[in-house]
C-alpha cells in the first residue's frame, strides 16, 4: 500500500507534468498582470499548499516562503524561498504579526475535513502582521458542481460566501470577494495562448460569463474574538 507521501507525488505527476511549463507561464502572467497590484515587491509572503511553486516563484516579494506536503514541492523552488513541510493545520513556524500575506489556490478543497481549513485560517490570522491580507483562489461549487468531483482528492465544496464567511468567523475582514474570476482548471490539456489571458484579466466583464473560481481576499483589522 502506498504511503501518504507516495500519493502526494503520483497525483502531482500525474496532474501537472505535462503542463508544467504552461502552468508557470500562465501564473507568472497573472503575477505580473493582477497580483503584483496586492502584493509589495517588499511584502513578506507564504504560499500554502504551494505545490509546485508556481505562484511564489513568480510573484516579486521578500522573503518568500512556501508550505506543502508534497517533498517534491521543496524541489521545484526558487533558491531564495524558504520551504516548509508540513500540515498547514498544525502550528507554523512563525511568530505572530510576522507575516504581510499569506496566498493560498486552489488548495482548501483537499484538505480532509473542515476543521483543517478552520485551523489554517487562525495560524494564518495569527502570523499575519495587522492589515496583512490572505488571498484565495479555488473552485466555485456553485459554478462547477458537476466537474468539481472529477479530482480524485477534491473533498470539500466551498463557495466565495462560505469561505468569506469563515474568514469573518476568524477575525477578518472581507476586502475582495469575487465569486467568478479564473476559468475553472489549467490542469487540462487545453492550452490556450497567454495573450488571451492578458485580455481577460483587463476585462472584468468578462469574469461573470467564464470565471468558475473565486477570489477572496481578507485583510487583519482586528483581534480574534
Amino acid at each position: 500500500m502506498k504511503t501518504d507521501k507516495a500519493m502526494f507525488q503520483d497525483q502531482y505527476r500525474l496532474r501537472f507534468t505535462l503542463s508544467e511549463k504552461y502552468r508557470n507561464a500562465v501564473w507568472q502572467t497573472l503575477c505580473q498582470a493582477y497580483l503584483s497590484k496586492l502584493i509589495s515587491s517588499e511584502a513578506s509572503v507564504i504560499d500554502i499548499g504551494s505545490g509546485w511553486g508556481e505562484f511564489i516563484n513568480n510573484i516579486k516579494a521578500a522573503p518568500k516562503y512556501a508550505m506543502d506536503m508534497n517533498p517534491d514541492a521543496g524541489e521545484r523552488l526558487s533558491r531564495d524561498i524558504h520551504f516548509i513541510h508540513q500540515d498547514c493545520s498544525q502550528e507554523w513556524p512563525f511568530q505572530g504579526d510576522s507575516l504581510d500575506v499569506v496566498f493560498t489556490s486552489n488548495f482548501f478543497e483537499h484538505l480532509p475535513d473542515k476543521n483543517h481549513i478552520e485551523s489554517t485560517i487562525s495560524e494564518a490570522y495569527r502570523c499575519l502582521k495587522l492589515n496583512g491580507l490572505i488571498i484565495c483562489l479555488g473552485p466555485n461549487i456553485k459554478y462547477v458542481p458537476g466537474k468539481y468531483w472529477d479530482f480524485w482528492d477534491h473533498l470539500i465544496p466551498i463557495t466565495e460566501l462560505s469561505l468569506s464567511e469563515l474568514l469573518k468567523l476568524k477575525g477578518f475582514s472581507i476586502h475582495t470577494c469575487k465569486p467568478r474570476f479564473l476559468p475553472y482548471s489549467m490542469s487540462t490539456k487545453r492550452h490556450y495562448p497567454l495573450f488571451l489571458l492578458k485580455m481577460y484579466l483587463k476585462m472584468p466583464f468578462l469574469w461573470p460569463l467564464f470565471g468558475k473560481q473565486f477570489f477572496v481576499v481578507g485583510i487583519k483589522k482586528r483581534e480574534c474574538i
